[in-house]
């Protein structure tokens, strides 16, 4: 049996890049006996060793780590041109200037040699899958590969490829679409998805998107997963990283939606709607990570002056169950209504 199949309680932290998912995070899922993650995206390997070792001081339990596979660099030097004037004022009223539109491979090859030489219990990849050498070389190191897919025939490739374990990312969850390619926004339900999924793949599936509260991982669970993994539903708690203005903006009134938008980082990614999507979500250009790149400055004196209409407020259609506690409660909670 592998580590999904062996935790006490069937829930997953989903791994939330950009300082949301701490180790503090992770440990606190862990202590209630589910299964803690790192988000290793746009981090150096330096600095994701650092996390790995500062989660191994907090709990002796199994936990994962999340890589972003990359993409080819295929943007449109024009579109890019075109939305930096676009936000040229958005960037001047908050006294910043557009960052450059870089595209990199996230550091891919020195994570998963630092993975290699100090094995984690579990690695996932999301944006894409990993060659099957790359797979072969984890699972030789004695570590368990999951690989997020939002589609029957990315669960297919992925299987193919060794992955121990698949995530199943339906269209109801928050921040980017994990698609291999980014080509149409994902809209398939996850009830759907994961039925299409079970019925082609054997390997254990970890279901995710809107998953809130015990009723939703009760169905996810009945349609054959073996875990659920929370997102949205943890972003509000006391370890999450997420920024002030991001936890309280899942709260106001003032949101009453989310919208699925290319605005904030080139790449679909589900979202808060607020201004900032509406006005440059029709118009974004496909473009990730250079569009990520570009928008960082803007968004970052957005979450420094609490500006909720200008600041990514990543967010599943779940997320007003999201609640201000610790994180272990969040989870034993669910738990409990299992």
């Amino acid at each position: 049996m592998g580590i999904l199949q062996e935790l006490d309680v069937p829930v997953v932290a989903a791994p939330m890049a950009g300082g949301v998912s701490t180790p503090e995070l992770a440990a606190a899922v862990n202590a209630v006996g589910g299964l803690g993650f790192l988000a290793a995206g746009y981090l150096s390997a330096e600095a994701m060793t650092e996390r790995i070792g500062r989660l191994r001081a907090l709990t002796a339990r199994p936990f994962g780590v999340n890589v972003f596979v990359p993409d080819r660099d295929a943007a449109d030097p024009r579109a890019l041109s075109a939305y930096r004037e676009r936000l040229a004022a958005e960037a001047a009223r908050l006294g910043v200037e557009t960052g450059p539109a870089l595209w990199g491979d996230d550091r891919y090859r020195d994570k998963l040699a630092a993975l290699r030489a100090d094995p984690v219990p579990m690695v996932s990849f999301t944006f894409g899958c990993p060659a099957p050498d790359e797979v072969a070389a984890l699972r030789r190191a004695g570590t368990e590969v999951l690989v997020t897919v939002t589609t029957a025939e990315e669960a297919d490739a992925a299987a193919e490829a060794g992955a121990a374990a698949l995530c199943v990312q339906g269209a109801e969850a928050g921040g980017h679409q994990a698609s291999f390619e980014d080509t149409h926004e994902r809209s398939t339900p996850l009830a759907q998805l994961l039925a299409e999924v079970r019925g082609r793949v054997r390997v254990p599936v970890v279901a995710a998107g809107g998953i809130a509260d015990a009723a939703s991982a009760a169905r996810t669970l009945a349609g054959g997963a073996v875990a659920a993994q929370l997102g949205t539903a943890l972003l509000r708690t006391l370890e999450s990283g997420a920024s002030r203005v991001h936890k309280d903006a899942l709260a106001r009134e003032r949101f009453t939606r989310t919208v699925v938008t290319r605005a904030f980082s080139g790449r679909r990614a589900r979202a808060l709607a607020n201004r900032f999507a509406a006005e440059h979500g029709g118009v974004a250009p496909g473009a990730y990570p250079q569009v990520h790149h570009m928008t960082a400055p803007i968004r970052a004196a957005a979450a420094r002056t609490a500006d909720a209409e200008t600041l990514h407020l990543w967010a599943g259609t779940g997320f007003r169950s999201a609640s201000e506690l610790p994180a272990a409660r969040v989870v034993a909670g669910i738990a409990a209504g299992l």
